[in-house]
């Protein structure tokens, strides 16, 4: 199954709401990727420009979208933004198949 990065930030609201009452979100994250047949890889909090990151693993874009979407659209958060991400063996299938795609820069 394919794997993704989402990077998150929470809006104040939200930060304010888990000063007052701590919350481990974790199980909600779970919950939602298993809900369409995905697993949570990983969940954590950082400094910096995102206020954390997951790294989820789902049967399809779509579903992960779907994911996405829900999380995203639930108002807890400023921003979300989730990268597919692809195995070395992957990278090198696509390095093979560029090659053959004969690129002509604009132009030229």
């Amino acid at each position: 199954m394919p794997l993704y990065l989402s990077r998150f930030s929470y809006t104040p609201e939200t930060w304010a709401r888990l000063i007052r009452n701590p919350e481990d979100r974790r199980a909600a994250a779970q919950s939602y990727i298993e809900s369409v047949g995905g697993k949570l890889h990983g969940f954590w909090y950082a400094f910096g420009e995102h206020d954390g990151y997951n790294l989820w693993e789902a049967p399809d874009n779509v579903s992960m979208a779907a994911v996405a979407l829900a999380i995203g659209g639930g108002g807890a958060l400023s921003s979300f933004e989730t990268t597919v991400l692809l195995s070395v063996d992957e990278t090198l299938d696509a390095l093979r198949k560029a090659e053959q795609l004969k690129y002509r820069p604009p132009g030229a």
